[in-house]
């Protein structure tokens, strides 16, 4: 059974019931279908009017520091808002818990890839590195995408320093409140075809998946496969996703 989850009417100010929604999640489960699969889909992680919340906070506008036009820029057709700093407090909640536990699947990722990278225990301490590099900007982000709109594949890096992991809550309801927007995961393993993930997570519910690549065994150890994600066109309706990247950008 999932936790309680935060139904609270003041989502981006109320940080006590994310905070202990986020511990209660069965981390070793969600550990191993990272390990296994590079992503993991928790059910119910916030409630219908807390996703209505999130969603109407779209429009306030003191909450972003930039706007992005998709379109314009090649990425696809939709729109999406970076918030600024000071972030809303269930995103910095969101931040500050899930890290740590995401942080040690990502240790043992960089052990068994021969990669010389260790990420800290604390996720202030991954924005210490990141601001020492010059990536100071907040890349969380909120997503709408209305009739006819898409996301290409891509990954958020966002400059040298990046965490291999980020999250995705999904706002609206598909099959009532959208048709199609499907979040689409492409793994693209060496000398062989690419396979396509195709998830249709429901309201409320939080998928956290690869920024950049996983490991996978064979039968010479372990060996990298690089991943993207997008969004497939959206049939009708209105789709809202937020995003939060645990590393700054450039």
């Amino acid at each position: 059974m999932p936790p309680q989850a935060v139904h609270r009417n003041d989502m981006l100010v109320n940080s006590n019931y994310m905070k202990e929604t986020i511990n209660q999640l069965d981390w070793s489960t969600i550990s191993s279908r990272l390990n296994e699969h590079g992503y993991a889909l928790i059910k119910q992680v916030i409630t219908v009017d807390g996703c209505d919340q999130l969603a109407k906070g779209y429009d306030q506008k003191e909450l972003y520091r930039k706007t992005i036009n998709m379109e314009r820029y090649r990425f696809g057709l939709g729109e999406y808002k970076y918030f600024n700093y000071p972030l809303p407090v269930i995103i910095e909640q969101m931040r500050q818990s899930i890290y740590p536990h995401l942080a040690k699947v990502a240790n043992t990722w960089m052990r068994v890839l021969n990669i010389d990278k260790h990420f800290p225990e604390e996720h202030r301490e991954l924005l210490d590195e990141c601001h020492a590099h010059q990536q100071t900007r907040p890349t969380p982000l909120i997503l709408r995408y209305d009739k006819g709109g898409y996301n290409t594949l891509h990954q958020d890096l966002y400059g040298d320093i990046y965490f291999p992991m980020q999250l995705a809550l999904f706002l609206d309801e598909p099959g009532k409140d959208y048709e199609g927007g499907e979040f689409v995961l492409i793994e693209q393993r060496p000398r062989a075809q690419s396979k396509a993930i195709v998830l249709k997570p429901g309201k409320g519910d939080m998928l956290i998946f690869t920024t950049n690549f996983r490991p996978v065994k064979g039968s010479k150890g372990y060996y990298r496969v690089n991943m993207k994600h997008g969004v497939s066109e959206v049939i009708s309706g209105r789709r809202h996703t937020l995003g939060i990247i645990f590393h700054d950008a450039a």
